[in-house]
C-alpha cells in the first residue's frame, strides 16, 4: 500500500466522520475480534489449502504399487531404485512403499527428525468432484450444504476459551478471507503485513489510534477491544518482511507462498496474539500438461516443499507450539487422460508438520489402486475422513474439545497424527 499525503487526509477525514466500529476505511484491513478469558493457548495453527485439488499421488507417491504404474505410462514418477530413470526423476523414498516427488527433498530433513507426517487416502465424504462445492463444505466441515455457513477454523476460535484478545488471533494472506475462518471473531485478510503500516507515518498511525479510541468509546464494554487494536498496529508498524533476516539459514521461496509463510513467521515471532495463519497455494488443476518430474505441477511440489521447509527450520525454537496442516479439496483421477494430465477424482492425502506430529510415517489404511479397489469412475478410495485429523489437531494442540461444534453431526475419530 502507497501512503500518499492524500491518502493521509483523506483518512484523517474518514476518520473524524466515523460515528460506529463497523465503518472502517476501504483502503485498510478489516480487524475485529471478540474477548475471551480461561484456558491457556495451544499451538499456533498453519492451515496451507491446495486449490484445485492437487494430485496427491504425485505428492507422496505409491511406488511399491504396481497398479499406479499401470495406470500412469507418462505421468508416474519412477521408483527410488530405478537406475533407468536419471536420478532428479525418481521418488524419494519414505518407507519402502511411498516416496515424496522428486523435487520436494527439502522436506526429508523433518522426516528423518520425525516432525512430518503423511495421511494418505484422506478426504471429504462429499463425491461431488466439483471445486466450489468441495471446497466449501471443507471449509465449513460439515457434509452438505446444511449447517452453520460459519467456518471450521472460524467456529474453533469462538469456542476456544483462551484468554486471547489479540486482532491478529487470525490471518488469512489472500485477497479475501478464507471461507474456513467466518465466524464470531473476524479475522484479518492481508496480502502483505505492510497492508497494515502507515509507511512510518505517525501522524497516521496516531489519526488511526485516535480513531478506533473513539470509535469503541462508545460502548464502554468494548474499550479493551480498540486499546488492544491500536496497540497491535503500533507493533506492526515495527514488522518490515524486507529486512526480515530468517533463523536456521531458512531461504524461503520468493513466490506468493513464500512470502505468505516468512510474514507469518514475523508474525508468529512478533507475539502478537497469533494463533491461526490461513494460506493458499493454487493452481492445481492439472488437466493437462501436468508433468512428472518436471512441469507445471513439480514446480508448484517444489514451492510448497520449499517453503515449508523454510518455515520449518525458521521456527526451530518453536516447534513444539506449531502444527502446519497441509490439505486439498480432493484428490485426482487414478489414470492419466489424453491431454498428459489428470481429471478431478475423490481420495486426497493430508500433510502436517510440528514438534509433536507423529512424524516418519504414513498413517492412514491405504485401500490400494488397482481397478476393483477404486470408487467412482477409478478414484482413490478416502479411508480416513479429513475432519477425524482435524478434529485431533483441535483437541490435542490447541487445546480445543468443543469437536460437535466445530464440525457439527460428526463424531471425530482418532488417527494418532499428534500428541498431546
Amino acid at each position: 500500500m502507497t501512503y500518499t499525503p492524500t491518502r493521509r487526509a483523506d483518512f484523517l477525514t474518514r476518520a473524524a466522520a466515523l460515528g460506529t466500529p463497523g465503518l472502517w476505511p476501504a483502503w485498510m484491513p478489516r480487524l475485529a475480534f471478540a474477548p475471551v478469558d480461561g484456558a491457556v493457548a495451544g499451538d499456533v495453527l498453519v492451515v496451507v489449502f491446495l486449490r484445485g485439488a492437487a494430485d496427491v499421488l504425485n505428492l507422496v507417491v505409491p511406488h511399491g504399487e504396481a497398479a499406479y504404474y499401470a495406470a500412469r505410462p507418462t505421468l508416474a514418477i519412477a521408483r527410488p531404485d530405478d537406475n533407468a530413470a536419471g536420478i532428479g526423476n525418481r521418488a524419494l523414498d519414505l518407507d519402502g512403499f511411498f516416496g515424496l516427488h522428486p523435487t520436494m527433498g527439502a522436506l526429508l530433513p523433518a522426516w528423518h527428525a520425525q516432525q512430518f507426517a503423511v495421511i494418505q487416502a484422506c478426504g471429504a465424504p462429499d463425491e461431488s468432484r466439483s471445486h466450489f462445492q468441495a471446497m466449501a463444505l471443507m471449509e465449513r466441515g460439515v457434509e452438505d450444504e446444511r449447517g452453520p455457513a460459519s467456518g471450521w477454523i472460524g467456529r474453533h476460535l469462538t469456542t476456544l476459551q483462551n484468554g486471547n484478545t489479540s486482532p491478529l488471533r487470525a490471518v488469512g494472506f489472500g485477497p479475501v478471507t478464507p471461507r474456513s475462518l467466518l465466524g464470531s471473531v473476524p479475522a484479518a485478510a492481508l496480502q502483505s503485513i505492510t497492508d497494515f503500516h502507515f509507511q512510518g507515518d505517525s501522524v497516521a498511525l496516531q489519526a488511526f489510534q485516535r480513531m478506533v479510541a473513539q470509535s469503541y468509546a462508545r460502548d464502554p464494554g468494548l474499550g479493551p477491544i480498540g486499546t488492544a487494536t491500536a496497540a497491535v498496529a503500533a507493533d506492526v508498524q515495527r514488522l518490515d518482511p524486507e529486512r526480515y533476516v530468517p533463523e536456521g539459514g531458512a531461504q524461503y521461496p520468493t513466490t506468493d507462498f513464500g512470502r505468505a509463510l516468512l510474514q507469518t513467521a514475523m508474525l508468529i515471532k512478533a507475539d502478537l496474539g497469533l494463533e491461526v495463519s490461513a494460506i493458499d497455494l493454487g493452481g492445481w488443476d492439472t488437466h493437462f500438461a501436468q508433468g512428472a518430474s518436471g512441469g507445471w505441477m513439480a514446480n508448484l511440489a517444489r514451492d510448497l516443499a520449499d517453503g515449508l521447509a523454510a518455515f520449518h527450520a525458521d521456527l526451530a525454537a518453536k516447534h513444539n507450539r506449531l502444527t502446519v496442516v497441509v490439505m486439498s479439496e480432493f484428490g485426482r483421477r487414478v489414470a492419466e487422460n489424453a491431454s498428459l494430465g489428470t481429471d478431478h477424482g475423490h481420495g486426497s492425502a493430508m500433510l502436517l508438520l510440528g514438534g509433536n506430529v507423529v512424524g516418519g510415517r504414513v498413517h492412514g489404511p491405504w485401500p490400494g489402486l488397482a481397478p476393483e479397489q477404486r470408487v467412482g469412475p477409478g478414484d482413490l478410495a478416502v479411508t480416513t475422513d479429513y475432519r477425524d485429523v482435524l478434529g485431533e489437531v483441535c483437541r490435542l494442540r490447541l487445546g480445543n474439545a468443543a469437536l460437535d461444534a466445530i464440525f457439527p453431526g460428526y463424531q471425530a475419530a482418532p488417527v494418532g497424527i499428534v500428541r498431546r
